[in-house]
């Protein structure tokens, strides 16, 4: 499966009282591996506000955690679209430790339910352009 990739590294802020990346921080790795994945699709989120009056917002997420994030580890996050509706699409992602070798799976799993705001403030059709732009990742090894 083709995916949208990002890599960040854990830093000492993100950590809770235990040395584990905290819970909540997850959510940012994978909201900004969205805006990641949109901006290599041709679309930066701040554009689709000031171009088109237009935005994606988060109705629902759902996290699955399954390993603990360290302190310095490199993480991978693999994104991709499972299914578009007509104003929401739902989006996978899986956050991966870089430096586990060889791979044993995610650390992290999320589903996120997103819906398209057009410029009248509810929800629109998810334009073509978006469409495509979120379906055409890049093979690993290009982005």
């Amino acid at each position: 499966m083709d995916a949208f990739v990002s890599e960040c590294r854990v830093r000492s802020h993100e950590l809770d009282a235990l040395g584990h990346v905290n819970h909540a921080v997850y959510l940012n790795y994978f909201e900004q591996a969205r805006y990641d994945a949109l901006e290599t699709g041709g679309l930066p989120v701040a554009d689709l506000a000031r171009k088109r009056g237009a935005g994606i917002f988060v109705v629902r997420i759902e996290v699955d955690y399954l390993k603990e994030c360290l302190f310095g580890q490199v993480l991978r996050v693999r994104t991709w679209v499972e299914t578009f509706r007509g104003s929401s699409m739902i989006v996978r992602q899986e956050l991966h430790r870089v430096n586990d070798e060889p791979d044993d799976g995610p650390a992290a799993e999320a589903r996120v339910t997103l819906v398209w705001i057009g410029e009248s403030g509810r929800p629109a059709r998810i334009p073509a352009e978006v469409r495509e732009a979120l379906s055409s990742p890049p093979a690993e090894g290009d982005s």
